[in-house]
């Protein structure tokens, strides 16, 4: 006996092999799918019942730094580009990672990733703002159609079982992220009670706000670094360098000098554009986590420019 449809949809949220086939469905919004992306940001208005404290805003930033350390360097770099080399037990615990940033699992993401440097502002990349603003920066992944991995585009990470039990049950780490922010919450406030903290007002603050601006910090990568900034280089779509994007996301604004070539660990090719991502990469190389980081070779750095450029 099948299922009925609002069944199998509340049972997506934490199953994802319960939604079949999509190639064929259309791209309106999946409102009921999607109800938890809606949760989330309603979720963030309960600020204004658990107040705040500065311990508080300290998690929250580093909530959301270390997360989204997590997707620049380990979802994008290492699982999308393979930009640099490292142990079983490193990538799977960085994916773990990455995962409570509650952006899908590592295979999904680098699928859909990989994409689109394929068909970067062509029609079929399913995240141009050529088809609209709103629409690169999250109508994409609200509709059905691209719900589900493709595989063909990441047979390379299809050989870990690990990977896959995380792409297939994405919601587990943010669920005991969240969690766990209510333990420390409810431990700070009953042991530093001069703290003036909460187990709820540590789970909204480090949880909810910082993962709905980590969310969109990150989307703004598909949409304004294709909009907005400067193109060094010849890529035939229309990535840009991005100084804000780049502060906000740890290096990733740097877009274009990533379109140029997107295999290298950074992003930032020259020494005054700030990447803190492969910064914190060179410091993991050099106790060992990771190695083999593939760096920007010479004749690429002045290899098709718009403009020749006089500092370079």
């Amino acid at each position: 006996m099948q299922m009925p449809k609002p069944l199998i949809k509340f049972l997506s949220w934490f199953d994802n092999s319960h939604v079949k086939e999509t190639d064929n469905v259309g791209e309106a919004i999946d409102w009921l799918r999607v109800i938890p992306f809606v949760l989330m940001h309603l979720a963030c208005l309960f600020v204004l019942v658990v107040g705040w404290s500065p311990i508080a805003l300290w998690v929250a930033f580093f909530s959301y730094g270390i997360r989204m350390f997590a997707i620049t360097a380990f979802y994008h770099r290492y699982f999308s580009h393979k930009a640099f080399k490292t142990s079983r037990v490193c990538q799977f615990l960085f994916a773990l990672l990455g995962a409570t940033a509650t952006q899908r699992g590592p295979i999904w993401w680098a699928s859909h990733h990989r994409r689109h440097h394929r068909y970067s502002d062509k029609d079929q990349d399913i995240h141009s703002p050529r088809h609209g603003f709103l629409w690169s920066h999250m109508g994409w992944f609200l509709c059905l159609k691209h719900f589900n991995t493709r595989e063909s585009w990441v047979r390379d990470l299809l050989k870990y079982p690990e990977l896959r039990w995380l792409d297939r049950f994405d919601i587990i780490m943010p669920i005991l992220y969240a969690f766990g922010l209510l333990g420390l919450g409810n431990w700070l406030g009953s042991a530093y009670p001069e703290l003036n903290t909460s187990g709820w007002q540590m789970v909204i603050w480090g949880y909810f706000i910082s993962s709905i601006v980590l969310i969109h910090c990150t989307l703004f990568v598909n949409s304004l670094a294709h909009v907005w900034g400067n193109q060094r280089y010849v890529t035939e779509d229309d990535s840009r360098n991005n100084l804000f994007i780049a502060l906000v996301t740890l290096g990733e604004g740097w877009h274009n000098n990533h379109h140029h070539y997107p295999v290298s660990a950074r992003q930032g090719f020259f020494w005054w554009e700030i990447d803190i991502s492969y910064y914190i990469l060179k410091l993991m190389a050099m106790v060992g986590l990771i190695w083999d980081l593939q760096p920007v070779p010479k004749q690429r750095l002045t290899s098709d420019l718009i403009v020749k450029e006089s500092s370079i």
